[in-house]
């Protein structure tokens, strides 16, 4: 029992694979922007041999994956580009996103590590990562489309779309940058849903004083 926790933990504080959590965490964080860009950047580095994958996901580094992952983008891409279809396709993209990190997780585990640390450090981890960042981007979108009336979405969708591509190249080439750049993001999000709920608390101080006026004295 001692040998396996050992080798257990051995897995766990390996320098090589918490490079491939780094790359992992960031990657599945990505999918909480878009789904499938960047499972279409890791296939993409796979295929041009940069990113080499366990032999159980041989099915992702191949063209026919890169095909698949690029028109899913572009149908994904433009949907939320549509009034009101962005907002379905929140609540669809959130267990996909789910579903999406989890994958990416297991995927790009070492194959040394156990198969029960890789898919519990998958679901836990990668699924994770993606559900915290798509709520974050769910709820920053509902923030929009009260402030503006859904007039700033196009542009809250273009931001998402880039912090997605951006962060899913990082996460294959520089796994340390792509995942400090996470802690900013989501620090920079849990900022903005903090600073929303202050001003929405303080409405109602502000409708409902806590003293009545004073009643005048001449009767005017």
């Amino acid at each position: 029992m001692d040998v396996v926790m050992n080798s257990t933990m051995s897995e766990i504080f390996n320098l090589d694979t918490l490079i491939s959590l780094m790359l992992a965490i960031s990657l599945s964080a990505a999918c909480g922007f878009r789904v499938f860009v960047p499972l279409l950047v890791m296939s993409a580095a796979a295929v041009f041999g940069h990113l080499d994958l366990p032999g159980n996901y041989d099915w992702i580094e191949s063209d026919q994956a890169v095909i698949l992952f690029a028109v899913a983008s572009v149908l994904e891409i433009g949907g939320y580009y549509i009034p009101w279809v962005d907002h379905i396709l929140d609540w669809i993209a959130t267990p996909a996103a789910i579903i999406a990190g989890t994958i990416v997780t297991a995927s790009t585990a070492p194959d040394t590590m156990n198969p029960l640390v890789q898919w519990t450090t998958a679901l836990l981890i990668g699924g994770g990562a993606a559900g915290v960042t798509k709520s974050m981007t769910n709820f920053l979108r509902l923030i929009s489309t009260m402030i503006s009336g859904g007039l700033t979405n196009p542009v809250i969708a273009t931001i998402e779309l880039a912090l997605a591509f951006g962060l899913a190249v990082l996460a294959v080439t520089v796994p340390v940058v792509a995942a400090l750049v996470l802690i900013g993001l989501w620090g920079y999000a849990i900022q903005r849903i903090r600073r929303f709920f202050r001003r929405q608390s303080a409405i109602p101080a502000a409708q409902n004083p806590p003293f009545p006026p004073e009643p005048n004295p001449s009767g005017q």
